[in-house]
């Protein structure tokens, strides 16, 4: 190690503990009308289609939110972007706490707006912390930057998921909105005293801004400089060359069948334990936290591995492949489950498969090497676009199955097929995994004001 390296400070390090703590509490906010649901459900009277458009609501405008999320990062930068976006689904995550002043339609209504709401806010948070990825970490340190606040997710749901339980037996449905809420917006504030662009932010010295610019971060990325009015993207040419990239496109579809285990486990999963395994409700919430502990511990293990692989010579290429095979292919051992019978076998299979779908889900490290410097916030918008439209296609196909055959052998067979078709992708199609360059420039240079 040089003596500039060795007397570099690290503050990228406390950009990743925000990037995981907002992140945490994002999925938590999430997770709060799964929590409160069935108390919901119950003191409005709401059918299960009702509750059906209530849980569906969130990934609709997630997913149309992308594109506009990405633009904001891309015009005004990722700290102004994030921290409205904090600020405002924690807003209306506290506002839903007071649906119970309401009755009937206007309940449903009032319920369904919100959930909206709280989709659309959050659009721009993964965007954000790819593009903060790949300004403040060099590309050694990026595949474990990516893992830790992505597994933030897998965290949230063995920190919150109690707490939730918690308050809303003890202090109703009501206080899971208001405490998760009020959280948030304190979040916000600590975002805005804390994160800065690496040209930027107070507490980095010469050396460590040496250290990651040399190591291929975009140091420019969130500069006040880079994000100020003096420049138009060309939106419309710059997603018709991000999708008519094959490496682009690979990568896009690998996350939506990543993304597809994901909600597996999000939605379907307590389902399974309780109506195939005839588990207890109480016996299902507790098993259900298994595989996300060890998703967890797969999400930050796998870009470990990839830094490591970086770090000993192999190309960026094969250390961010390697992890994402092995790891899907592990993932795909879930259909064992369809040829076992005691409950403690399924938990295990159960959560090897979900350590591997982490060990495997180096998507955003991915983004943030091979996103444009131009529009960085535009690919994580079409790349998060794709992973989460299986947020609205995955419970439905699964209901279908289910539907026609009774049983959920063939939803895990499902599953188990997007994990190989992942693989596929990066196998077949990604190609070299490199820094995307547009052919055409979709930079316009502003006329300064006189």
């Amino acid at each position: 190690m040089t003596t500039q390296q060795a007397q570099a400070t690290r503050v990228r390090w406390l950009i990743l503990a925000i990037l995981f703590a907002v992140t945490t509490i994002n999925y938590a906010d999430r997770a709060t009308i799964a929590i409160a649901g069935p108390e919901i459900k119950k003191l409005l009277g709401l059918s299960p289609v009702q509750m059906g458009f209530v849980f569906s609501a969130f990934a609709w405008s997630y997913v149309l939110a992308q594109l506009p999320g990405g633009w904001l990062l891309d015009r005004f930068g990722t700290k102004i972007t994030y921290f409205f976006s904090i600020f405002l689904w924690s807003v209306f995550t506290m506002l839903m706490g007071t649906v119970g002043f309401l009755t009937g339609g206007a309940a449903v209504t009032a319920l369904f707006c919100l959930r909206l709401a709280v989709g659309a806010a959050e659009a721009p948070s993964f965007p954000g912390n790819s593009r903060l990825a790949s300004s403040w970490f060099p590309t050694v340190e990026r595949g474990t930057a990516a893992a830790i606040f992505n597994s933030a997710q897998y965290f949230a749901t063995v920190l919150f998921g109690p707490l939730m339980g918690w308050l809303v037996h003890s202090y109703g449905w009501q206080s899971v909105f208001y405490v998760m809420g009020g959280l948030g917006i304190v979040m916000s504030m600590i975002w805005m005293k804390t994160v800065y662009g690496p040209k930027d932010h107070p507490s980095i010295n010469a050396a460590e801004l040496a250290y990651i610019d040399a190591g291929g971060a975009l140091i420019d990325l969130e500069s006040k400089d880079k994000v100020a009015a003096t420049t138009k993207l060309d939106t419309g040419s710059a997603i018709r060359q991000l999708l008519g990239n094959r490496m682009l496109l690979g990568v896009y579809i690998g996350q939506y069948c990543i993304n597809t285990l994901t909600y597996f486990f999000l939605t379907w999963f307590p389902v399974y334990l309780v109506t195939e395994r005839h588990m207890t409700i109480l016996k299902a919430g507790f098993v259900a936290a298994l595989p996300a502990v060890a998703g967890f511990l797969g999400g930050v293990l796998g870009g470990v591995i990839s830094d490591r692989l970086i770090k000993r010579g192999f190309s960026l290429s094969v250390a961010r492949k390697t992890p994402i095979v092995c790891g899907l292919l592990l993932a795909m051992s879930m259909i064992i489950c369809n040829y076992v019978e005691t409950d403690w076998l399924v938990i295990t299979v159960m959560s090897l498969a979900f350590f591997g779908k982490g060990v495997g889900a180096l998507g955003w490290a991915v983004v943030a090497d091979t996103s444009p410097k131009e529009a960085g916030g535009l690919s994580g918008a079409l790349f998060n676009t794709f992973g989460n439209t299986a947020g609205i296609t995955t419970p439905i196909v699964i209901g279908y199955i289910l539907q026609e055959t009774g049983s959920f052998a063939g939803a895990l067979v499902f599953v188990g097929a997007n994990a190989a078709v992942a693989i596929l992708c990066y196998v077949l199609m990604v190609g070299e995994i490199k820094r995307f360059e547009f052919k055409t420039p979709v930079i316009t240079k502003l006329p300064l004001a006189a």
